[in-house]
């Protein structure tokens, strides 16, 4: 009854790796030449951090996987510069028509 729970979690830092490194990590797992814990020691990570990468990257292939926190897929990204541009455009033509407007107004007066 008597024992001490201690905090993993505050002792550790959470550490954000490249995307490089990730593809390398999971490089090498794939080439078995060290087993994965022998790999995930030299790394300084955990094993199963190994796998994930490793999952992941084979989900979403090598330009969507690692992409970071929050980051937009690809196909949105395209269509949001698609529909900036198209609003660009469009505020462009409003302006215009606005001082045509303002010149014809003038003109009747």
């Amino acid at each position: 009854m008597g024992k001490l729970i201690e905090k993993v979690s505050a002792e550790r830092k959470r550490v954000r790796h490249s995307k490089e490194f990730k593809l390398e990590a999971v490089r090498l797992l794939e080439q078995g030449q060290k087993p994965a814990t022998q790999l995930a020691l030299e790394l300084g990570i955990r094993r199963n951090q190994l796998y994930k990468w490793q999952s992941e990257l084979g989900k979403k292939g090598r330009e969507e996987a690692f992409r970071g926190p929050g980051a937009k897929p690809l196909a949105e990204l395209g269509e949001i510069e698609r529909l900036r541009r198209e609003l660009k455009k469009v505020t462009e033509e409003r302006d215009i028509l606005k001082k045509a407007a303002a010149y014809f107004a003038k003109e009747l007066s």
